[in-house]
């Protein structure tokens, strides 16, 4: 089926849409203040060691340290450049030394950026490993005779004296010796360039920047299926024209400036479909819905009937419903970019057939994925464990932040539960202070209840402490906040 790439362009940030069959499949978010850094070659400084954890922290410049563990040090590796066993962190590291390493994970949370020093740069074909000396191909290329075919013409191009190694990607299926030979020849010229900067350079300090995201899109993102790449800036097409033809030439002929008046994103559904990536609650077509809670450490999935009663009986109304939900979650995944480790609670199944299915049907559905995951079995309570790998902040990291109403919990505290914590506070204060009164401000809700409802609890307690207390509503304040204070 014909798949579209949207690209819109606003001076504060890029934004990515991959349409398939009308519906976006996926979203991507790049900011001018906050770029993505997985690609990026730093100069950094050691800047503790920790023997413990076979860490170490690196200054690179950013506002954290990052992170580099023992087993994304080449030279830590078993038959690594000398042949040797692994060397434990803190014989190969030492503090104050500079290091040349590449972000391999982007800063998620409060933890820092992960490094390696096994150093790659990927060009639209091939992934070049100028520290190793092998050529690897992509397993997505499945064609044994194909693997075979790329193998040999790299190969070819490749003299046995040289050092660095490649991977061939899967965009590199049907390429001549002469796009793989362009390939190469960029690749090893940007590892030049990046070698020399380095010699000079003092840590910590940037030596090579990946590429932006409108570049990647022309770069990563197309392939046969792709018909169409709209942008709706004149000046980003321009440059991204200019990119193709000296990187990319066969995406040439996809670009297209977007000119019509109403917003690209608008016209095809996409920012719906952004505000729908960031409920909680997803809707199925047949009436069902799923509900989506994403935690630090995992990420939920419940699968539920709602409103769907089916035609013929309840096995296979819950059977035509997990059916369908498993097309929606691969398609969440990707547009909510939900990593780590996911468990899904399908609506439990009596007949192991029926299982089996649901679980075939959710492999295929995450074929398109291009993150690579792993999907377990359904285990012995009926869920669906599986692991997709995180190297960016999910959708709703980027475009919110926690609520400073709830704190984070997704709820708030009725305001009769407010009013009996300001009925235990008042008690606390007035026996810590001898006031001549005690002003309570708060919600207009939960003034209301202590005006009406809860109006001889207020009472009660007045005449216990033996002290008028009055009452003032802000509009401005949450349900949850309040202050007393003391007249």
């Amino acid at each position: 089926m014909p798949e579209q790439i949207l690209i819109n362009f606003t001076p504060q940030e890029t934004r990515v849409a991959i349409m398939y069959q009308g519906v976006t499949q996926e979203l991507h978010i790049e900011r001018t203040s906050s770029r993505g850094l997985v690609g990026n070659v730093y100069m950094g400084k050691v800047v503790r060691i920790l023997p413990g954890m076979q860490s170490a922290f690196i200054e690179v410049g950013l506002e954290r340290t990052a992170f580099l563990h023992v087993a994304d040090i080449l030279e830590a590796r078993p038959g690594g450049h000398n042949g040797e066993p692994p060397r434990p962190i803190e014989r190969m590291l030492s503090e104050g030394q500079s290091v040349l390493v590449q972000v391999i994970k982007d800063p998620i949370g409060t933890k820092g950026a992960r490094l390696s020093t096994q150093i790659s740069i990927a060009g639209r074909m091939l992934v070049y490993l100028p520290q190793e000396k092998h050529i690897g191909v992509s397993q997505r290329i499945e064609a044994e005779a194909e693997r075979e075919s790329l193998r040999e013409k790299l190969n070819r191009l490749v003299p046995e004296d040289e050092t660095g190694g490649f991977i061939v990607r899967t965009m590199a299926e049907g390429a001549s010796e002469e796009d793989l030979a362009n390939d190469v020849a960029y690749l090893r010229k940007s590892w030049t360039e990046l070698r020399a900067k380095a010699k000079t350079a003092s840590a910590p300090s940037l030596i090579y920047q990946e590429l932006n995201l409108g570049q990647r899109v022309l770069r990563d993102f197309v392939n046969s299926e792709t018909v169409r790449i709209a942008i709706d800036s004149r000046e980003n097409f321009q440059k991204l024209q200019a990119f193709a033809e000296v990187f990319t030439p066969a995406v040439c002929s996809l670009l297209e400036h977007y000119t019509g008046e109403r917003p690209l994103f608008d016209l095809f559904g996409v920012e719906d479909e952004i505000e729908k990536a960031l409920a909680r609650r997803v809707d199925l077509k047949s009436g069902g819905y799923l509900i989506i809670d994403q935690t630090e450490a995992m990420t939920t999935i419940d699968v539920n009937t709602g409103g769907f009663v089916g035609v013929r009986n309840f096995d296979d109304t819950i059977f035509k419903t997990n059916l369908e939900a498993t097309q929606t979650i691969a398609r969440q995944l990707r547009l909510r970019n939900l990593g780590g480790i996911i468990i899904i609670d399908f609506i439990d199944m009596d007949s192991s057939e029926h299982r089996e299915a649901v679980l075939a049907e959710f492999n295929k559905a995450l074929a398109r994925d291009h993150t690579r995951l792993t999907v377990n079995g359904f285990t012995a309570l009926g869920l669906v464990e599986m692991t997709r790998k995180r190297t960016r902040e999910s959708l709703a990291h980027v475009l919110c932040e926690p609520c400073p109403t709830c704190a984070a919990r997704g709820e708030v505290k009725t305001a009769r539960t407010v009013c009996y914590e300001i009925l235990r506070e008042l008690l606390r204060e007035a026996r810590q202070f001898n006031a001549r009164e005690y002003r309570v401000i708060g919600a207009p809700n939960v003034i209301d209840l202590f005006l009406d409802e809860e109006s001889q609890g207020l009472a009660m307690l007045s005449d216990f402490i033996e002290k008028p207390v009055s009452l003032q509503a802000e509009p401005s304040y949450s349900q949850e906040q309040y202050d007393i204070v003391l007249m």
